[in-house]
């Protein structure tokens, strides 16, 4: 079997620890901020980390 590519998109947008988590930025924190309130953006700030079948479909991607 070839070796699989890396998925450039993905690679960008996830970083996995070395714990072998998963995390990812929110989304909705790009612009249009002048009508979110404080608060909200002050909860997409920061990373989250994924569980489940989407860390799995990730690491598959990054052929990690």
């Amino acid at each position: 079997m070839p070796k699989l590519k890396t998925h450039s998109g993905t690679k960008d947008r996830v970083r996995i620890t070395k714990n072998g988590k998963v995390r990812i930025s929110h989304s909705h924190r790009n612009h249009f901020l002048q009508k979110k309130t404080g608060a909200r953006k002050r909860k997409l700030a920061g990373l989250e980390t994924l569980i489940g079948a989407q860390t799995k479909a990730i690491k598959q991607n990054l052929g990690a």
